[in-house]
C-alpha cells in the first residue's frame, strides 16, 4: 500500500544516496563505508513509512519521548530498524533513552556519562555511544568544548566504562562547515575512534570527503521541517 509522499520520499531518498554514493566514491572511499541516517524527527509515522518501505532502517530522531511514541509499531511492522538519538539527552531520560535507541550520539557531559554508565549497570542493552563535540564553542550549543574532548573521552572510557566509539559535531549555521568536520576528524584520531557522525542536509557531502562514517539527512528526503533553522 503507498503511504502519502511515497513517490517524492523514495525519488528523493534515491538523489541522496546517489549523491552520497558518488562523494565517497571521488573521496576515494570503499562502497558502503558511509551510512545514511535518515532524520525523522518532526516526521509522523505515515511520513516515514515510505523511506522504509524503500529499505531504509537507519533513523534519527530528536527527542526521546516522540520517538517512544512513534517507533514501537513500526519496529513491529518493519524489522531491522537501527534508532540513533541526535538530539540533546537529559539525565533523566538516561533509562528510556538506553531502551529506546541503538545509538546515542550526544554524549557530552561528565553528569550525562555517570548516569549511562549506572543504567548500563542495570541492563543488557548497550547502545552505541558518540561524543558530541561543540566544535563552534557556541554557548547556546550542547557538546563537550574541543579542548576538553580528549579529557572527556578519557573520563567515558576510564573511569565510566562507556563503550565510546565515535564523535557527532554540528557545525556553526553561519560558518563554513570544513573546519569544524577537519578538527572533529583529528580529534577521532587522536583517540583511535573509527566513527564520524558529521554532515547533514546542506554539508554531508563535504563531510564525506572529511572522513564521516555516518551523515544525518533530515529535510532532504522528507521536505523542510518548521523548526528547521539547523536543518539536518
Amino acid at each position: 500500500m503507498d503511504h502519502p509522499g511515497t513517490n517524492h520520499v523514495a525519488e528523493a531518498l534515491q538523489t541522496v544516496k546517489a549523491r552520497l554514493a558518488r562523494s565517497a566514491q571521488d573521496a576515494g572511499r570503499p562502497e558502503g563505508s558511509v551510512q545514511l541516517v535518515c532524520v525523522s524527527k518532526t516526521k509522523s509515522a505515515d511520513e516515514i513509512r515510505p523511506a522504509l518501505d524503500a529499505g531504509e532502517r537507519v533513523f534519527g530522531e530528536n527527542r526521546v519521548q516522540e520517538a517512544q511514541k512513534k517507533w514501537p509499531d513500526l519496529r513491529r511492522d518493519y524489522p531491522g530498524i537501527e534508532l540513533h538519538l541526535i538530539g540533546p539527552l537529559q539525565t533523566n531520560k538516561v533509562r528510556e533513552a538506553v531502551a529506546t535507541f541503538d545509538v546515542i550520539e550526544t554524549l557530552d557531559r561528565p553528569r550525562l556519562a555517570e548516569a549511562l554508565a549506572k543504567e548500563l549497570q542495570t541492563t543488557e542493552r548497550r547502545p552505541e555511544l558518540y561524543v558530541e563535540v561543540n566544535t563552534g564553542s557556541e554557548p547556546q550549543k550542547a557538546g563537550i568544548l574541543p579542548e576538553d574532548a580528549d579529557a572527556f573521552i578519557l573520563f567515558c572510557r576510564e573511569t565510566c566504562g562507556l563503550p565510546v566509539t565515535g564523535l557527532m559535531c554540528i557545525p556553526p549555521a553561519d560558518e563554513q562547515a570544513s573546519p569544524h568536520f577537519a578538527l572533529l576528524a583529528t580529534i577521532a584520531r587522536r583517540n583511535g575512534l573509527a566513527k564520524l557522525s558529521m554532515g547533514m542536509s546542506a554539508d554531508y557531502e563535504l563531510g564525506i570527503q572529511l572522513g564521516a562514517t555516518l551523515v544525518r539527512v533530515g529535510s532532504a528526503i522528507f521536505g523542510a521541517r518548521p523548526d528547521a533553522a539547523e536543518s539536518a
